[in-house]
């Protein structure tokens, strides 16, 4: 039989057969003869000639006979193929088949990773080399099946470069992992839990969800590890879907309680805590019903108005157990903007858990949701980030249509923008009046705004008028103490009106906190000069 190319070597066996093969050039037909007629010989190929008696000529010195396979009726015997026709039969690619589509697959898989250790076992089933089978070892020669013997080795030998977002390491050689057994898979996560290498442990609790995705406690491990990388969110919906598995899996209503807490739901992690039985925890429990009790002092004081009270009640809560709830923090910063504390509700904002809308959404359902956005939109005026503040708003609005806060802070977020942008071209085209006119309408829907104030103060400024201008900065910093921006114009008005001692404190402040701020060194130098 001809020899067939690497090119068209999936065309040749099972799916050759069923699929086709294309036509192989014409090439001399051997002479037939009848069963009666043909020797009882099969292995001679002299044999094959109707007539025993005929005469043969002898052959020539550069004849050379051509090799017959054994053991097959002469009419199974393929033809020589000529290279015309092994090259016509490379073109058609549609003809090669589901099995020339992974080989190909495979080999471009090799040839941009550089790995040469993948083999074809079958037409279906694609191995590693030298782990053919025999799954069932020790748990350090499952993972290099698993992972790629090299990654395994250059893991455990030098230290790995982190992977980007939304990246994962071996991803080719994971879903090559599907023949394996999934308790084996759960078993070497645990592994890499006790050992620190959550984010590995994730990859592998992920691979046998992959195998099988209803069983509860390979969901219940991946919430765990979740949460060991502080995505709270997403452990717990992992843990709703294992107890949507089994609704009497003790360990992960525990565990879900414990997030509940975390999160700012005592409520509903107390009602966890009891359906765990004997796997609740009573320490945790015990936080629980204190975290309640803060929360429940927290909603009366809101409703009294008693900011400063419901700011120490979100200490206590925060202290005893609630240290990553959204809600609770923008709570918080609330009560910061009412007490005109408006870097302390800055940084609250900024100290909560970086939560995905969707996944707070999800979790804590749409009408929570848009209370959070519409107290990060209050937040994001306060500091001067007001299309921020616009979408967010927006985004409330879509979330909850009958949110009233959400509409206010809509038109509130749309009307600061606007002021500040017309504020800012007559500022740039020397209109200084025109240009305070505009930051002082919009300072008539947020009166304490400090951005504005401190545009409005640099109009005050150019007009001349510096002890406006230092009344602006004044209130700016009365809200904002840490806002480098009004301190360094309230420093030059001060130089501009000879009051280097005023000048020179508010400087030694600029430096201090920014010892690269080259302006304010600069005017430190000049009040310094002057004093003396």
């Amino acid at each position: 039989m001809g020899d067939c190319s690497p090119e068209r070597r999936s065309g040749c066996g099972l799916l050759g057969a069923v699929f086709g093969r294309p036509k192989k050039s014409p090439s001399p037909t051997p002479v037939q003869t009848s069963k009666a007629q043909r020797p009882n010989v099969k292995n001679d190929p002299s044999n094959d000639q109707t007539q025993g008696d005929r005469v043969i000529p002898r052959p020539g010195p550069n004849y050379k006979s051509t090799p017959v396979r054994q053991h097959h009726p002469p009419q199974t015997a393929t033809p020589p193929r000529n290279v015309e026709s092994m090259q016509a039969r490379k073109v058609p690619l549609p003809g090669m088949g589901l099995s020339g589509e992974l080989d190909t697959m495979i080999k471009d898989h090799q040839r941009v990773k550089g790995a040469g250790n993948l083999v074809r076992a079958s037409s279906g089933n694609v191995m590693l080399h030298s782990n053919l089978g025999n799954l069932r070892k020790p748990h350090d020669a499952i993972e290099q099946t698993l992972l790629g013997n090299r990654n395994y080795a250059r893991r455990n030998d030098a230290p790995q470069k982190p992977a980007k977002k939304g990246e994962k390491s071996d991803v080719f050689c994971r879903a090559l992992s599907t023949r394996m057994d999934p308790e084996e898979l759960k078993i070497l996560g645990n592994e890499h839990y006790k050992n620190g290498d959550f984010a590995e442990a994730l990859s592998l609790y992920e691979a046998a969800i992959s195998v099988d995705p209803n069983k509860a406690s390979y969901r219940s491990n991946k919430s765990a590890a979740l949460t060991a990388m502080g995505k709270l969110l997403e452990a717990a919906l992992e843990c709703r879907e294992a107890i949507r598995i089994d609704p009497f899996y003790q360990r992960a209503h525990n565990r879900l309680a414990t997030l509940y807490v975390r999160l700012g739901d005592p409520e509903k992690g107390l009602y966890h805590f009891k359906q765990a039985g004997s796997e609740a925890d009573p320490d945790a429990m015990n936080r629980a019903t204190k975290v309640q009790s803060h929360l429940n002092k927290c909603t009366e004081a809101k409703r009294q108005h008693d900011w400063t009270t419901l700011l120490k009640e979100i200490a206590l809560a925060t202290s005893v157990g609630a240290d990553s709830a959204p809600l609770i923090f923008a709570l918080k910063a609330e009560a910061l903007l009412k007490l005109n504390r408006h870097q302390e509700a800055i940084q609250a904002m900024a100290d909560n858990p970086d939560f995905d809308t969707e996944e707070c959404t999800k979790f804590f359902g749409p009408i929570a949701s848009a209370s959070l956005l519409v107290m990060q939109a209050r937040v994001g005026m306060a500091e001067g980030r007001f299309d921020d503040a616009w979408a967010a708003a927006e985004g409330a609005c879509r979330l909850d249509p009958n949110n009233k806060e959400a509409s206010i802070a809509t038109r509130r977020a749309q009307a600061l923008s606007a002021a500040r942008s017309k504020g800012n071209d007559h500022f740039k085209a020397g209109r200084y009046e025109e240009a305070r006119g505009a930051y002082g309408e919009g300072l008539e829907h947020a009166p304490y705004n400090a951005l504005l104030l401190c545009n409005r103060a640099a109009c005050e400024a150019k007009l001349n008028h510096y002890n406006k201008a230092v009344e602006d900065c004044n209130a700016a910093l009365s809200i904002r103490p840490g806002y480098s921006k009004a301190r360094l114009r309230r420093a030059d008005c001060f130089a501009k009106m000879g009051n280097w001692g005023a000048c020179l404190q508010d400087c030694q402040v600029l430096v201090r906190e920014n010892p690269n701020d080259g302006e304010a060194a600069k005017l430190l130098d000049k009040a310094k000069s002057r004093l003396e």
